[in-house]
């Protein structure tokens, strides 16, 4: 019984250390180091693995990603940096301060915002915590300037000295420090969760909140405790690599540590705490090798923690408990946008209105280069058109399909260097440029969609989200590949005849386009390939046993998607007559995505509304304290008020007026009254009674009451 036992233990320690023992042999055998850049990697693994372990608490709690979680560590870290840099303040003191900044902070967060998200949709918290991120990166911005500083790549050191050398790096106080505090840390974690009642109850929330909660669980409670650990994880984490590397200033340490932690995450399976810190550790020996070995190049370690990423998921066995199945499906928050009620669309004030409304944002959206006198807003006006071009694409794959890409800008990056390679080197008419980037993107978009075959929600994000990070720092990188063009690009003629040198003309040329794709979107979404995307999005198993190919349909999304995003970056790259791989990087898909979400998911209206909101409030809002409306702060405002989008408030509107026009007509619709009354309760009497008077008083009006 005892060997039994035994056995069945390595076994269990044996599968928890296979990924870090597989990432360490490739390290070994390709990337080889000295003793001491060993040793360091080791270190600031351990670092890594606190950010790490932090994430995958808060998806316990909350079944979300934490885009924000470097970000919570990083403010009590500058403000603990600033106290002994500006303040004088003693080391010791200014650590234990920050610990308290950053239990308070974790708190605080959670209480104000993520609580406000406790019955929304997955999607919609995970936006949330893109903004949060934001928000508190430009906070630790400000904190250097309560002493009248500007923030700087400062590093504070222990106030004692410990100093040795393993060839070729000198360790000092700062590196024994992290060796000892980080794996404390990690054990302390553990005993909390598997000794401490908080963590028995947190193991036991993590799997169905709602059921935990009905057996009287305080799951609001433990997720406040949850948001502080992960928060105080994450301060130690900064905070001991501040004191090694320096405070990086700005949004570098996000993307330094976001994409190593999702590896580490994805081998772990997002839950398993002890593979998740081993495979961080051996992703920082990883890390130190690949820059040890190319000092030159050291963006090649997005690339590969992205290949690490993907082959990790593909071998990772699909789910089929409860949990992995809530896990997909809650990722799910685009509703589909009710049409106008078939009784009311005949009559003349409704088609009226709809007519008239849209001919008057159309001759608003024609007439704007008259009112825009300067050819930069001209320019940024047609740059606006061009993204909501860009959030119609990720309704398409996201808000149809219910595939999440947290890497869209990569595929219009991809139709941009295609697009101004063949206008500049091939000399192709700009409409052809526009099909071939179209092609392109569909053929890159469904590369990228293969994972999707085997992955859902939140593990596709990160598959996508990798590939941006590779695309940005690789793949489209003039260092690597000498096609991507550097030259500036010429705006040829369109069809051989047309001018496009002017700004007016190029913005009228992109609202043409916009009016194509969206005629084009919308009448996919009326035909057999649109219903396919949303039963797909809806139940994938039922939509299967209705014959419906899977593969096909979610490698038809991707094609889509990738060939209008692709599309409008060969609009981009000629409007801005250059190709800078920086403007498609991973924080501009971020934006992009976050657009789409804000605008609202389930319409193609929402997306360009969500590209107004975000593009053109930061770049024509007066001033900079309304064009905060546009940015971190304006986005959870949003996600707060309207989980369901900016267009919400359209179609809120437009159905308050429907109703005021049924009322006057005697008109009774039934998908207007279940707006406002319970579901199987009877229709108002006093609706009835109008409606029946109505009738009496006209003698020709119809009416239709709910049963």
């Amino acid at each position: 019984m005892g060997a039994t036992i035994g056995s069945t233990r390595a076994r269990v320690i044996a599968g928890a250390l296979a990924p870090a023992a597989a990432i360490l042999a490739v390290q070994l055998i390709m990337f080889p180091v000295p003793a001491g850049v060993a040793f360091q990697g080791f270190i600031l693994g351990l670092l890594g693995a606190l950010v790490a372990v932090g994430m995958a608490l808060i998806y316990r709690a909350n079944r979300i990603l934490n885009f924000a979680q470097s970000e919570l560590g990083a403010v009590p870290t500058v403000l603990a940096v600033s106290l002994v840099a500006f303040a004088g303040f003693n080391y010791f003191l200014a650590v234990a301060l920050g610990v308290v900044a950053a239990i308070v902070l974790g708190s605080i967060v959670e209480l104000a915002i993520i609580r406000r998200f406790f019955n929304a949709p997955r999607l919609i918290l995970t936006v949330a915590t893109i903004g949060l991120a934001q928000l508190l990166a430009v906070g630790s911005l400000f904190i250097p300037a309560i002493w009248g500083k500007t923030p700087t790549t400062t590093q504070i050191h222990a106030p004692f000295t410990i100093r040795f050398v393993l060839d070729p790096i000198v360790f000092s106080a700062d590196h024994v420090i992290a060796l000892v505090v980080a794996p404390l840390s990690l054990l302390a974690v553990a005993v909390v969760l598997r000794y401490t009642s908080i963590g028995i109850a947190i193991r036991a929330s993590a799997e169905r909140a709602d059921r935990a909660s009905l057996l009287g669980v305080p799951v609001k409670r433990l997720q406040t405790v949850v948001w502080a650990m992960a928060t105080l994880l994450s301060f130690i984490a900064v905070f001991m690599r501040a004191s090694i590397l320096g405070l990086p200033v700005g949004g570098q340490l996000s993307l330094t540590l976001l994409l190593a932690s999702l590896a580490a995450l994805m081998l772990g399976k997002l839950t398993e705490l002890p593979t998740i810190a081993a495979a961080a550790v051996a992703l920082g020996l990883l890390e130190q090798g690949v820059v040890w070995n190319h000092p030159r190049n050291p963006e090649l370690v997005d690339p590969i923690l992205a290949v690490v990423i993907v082959v990790c998921l593909l071998m990772r066995k699909i789910g089929t408990t409860r949990a992995d199945q809530d896990g997909s499906s809650s990722w799910q928050a685009a509703d589909e946008v009710r049409p106008v009620p078939r009784e009311l669309r005949s009559l003349p004030e409704v088609r009226a209105a709809r007519w008239g409304g849209g001919l008057l944002v159309a001759a608003c959206l024609v007439g704007l280069p008259l009112v825009l006198h300067q050819a930069g807003d001209r320019q940024k006006a047609a740059a606006v058109v061009i993204f909501a071009i860009i959030a119609l694409s990720v309704v398409v794959l996201t808000g149809w399909a219910g595939q999440v890409s947290l890497g869209q800008m990569s595929l219009v990056a991809f139709g941009a260097a295609v697009g101004a390679y063949a206008t500049q080197h091939w000399h192709l008419d700009l409409a052809l440029a526009l099909v071939l980037s179209s092609l392109v993107g569909a053929v890159v978009a469904i590369l990228v969609g293969l994972p999707a075959l085997r992955l859902r929600g939140l593990f596709l994000a990160v598959t996508t989200l990798a590939f941006a990070m590779a695309t940005s720092s690789f793949l489209l990188s003039d260092k690597h590949f000498s096609w991507v063009p550097t030259e500036r690009v010429v705006r040829p003629k369109l069809f051989g005849a047309f001018d496009l040198s002017s700004q007016v003309a190029f913005y009228e040329l992109c609202l043409a386009c916009l009016l194509l794709v969206v005629i084009a979107v919308r009448g996919i979404r009326h035909s057999r390939t649109g219903r396919v995307l949303l039963a797909l999005r809806e139940n994938e198993r039922g939509a299967q046993s209705f014959g419906v190919n899977v593969t096909r349909a979610k490698l038809t999304a991707f094609a889509l998607s990738g060939a209008i995003a692709a599309f409008a970056g060969c609009l981009l790259v000629h409007l801005l007559q250059a190709f800078n791989v920086d403007v498609y990087g991973p924080g501009a898909s971020f934006v992009v995505f976050t657009s789409a979400v804000v605008g609202g998911l389930g319409s193609l209206l929402g997306a360009m509304l969500g590209a107004l909101y975000l593009q053109g409030g930061y770049w024509f809002l007066p001033g900079p304290r309304w064009q905060q409306l546009s940015t971190a702060v304006g986005v959870l405002l949003v996600l707060m008020i309207l989980p369901g989008g900016l267009a919400d408030i359209v179609f809120r509107l437009r159905d308050g007026a429907l109703r005021w026009v049924a009322t006057r007509r005697g008109i009774v619709v039934p998908s207007l009254l279940a707006d406002i009354a319970p579901p199987g309760d009877d229709p108002d009497p006093d609706v009835v009674a109008h409606a029946e008077a109505a009738v009496e008083a006209e003698g020709e009006a119809e009416v239709v009451v709910a049963p």
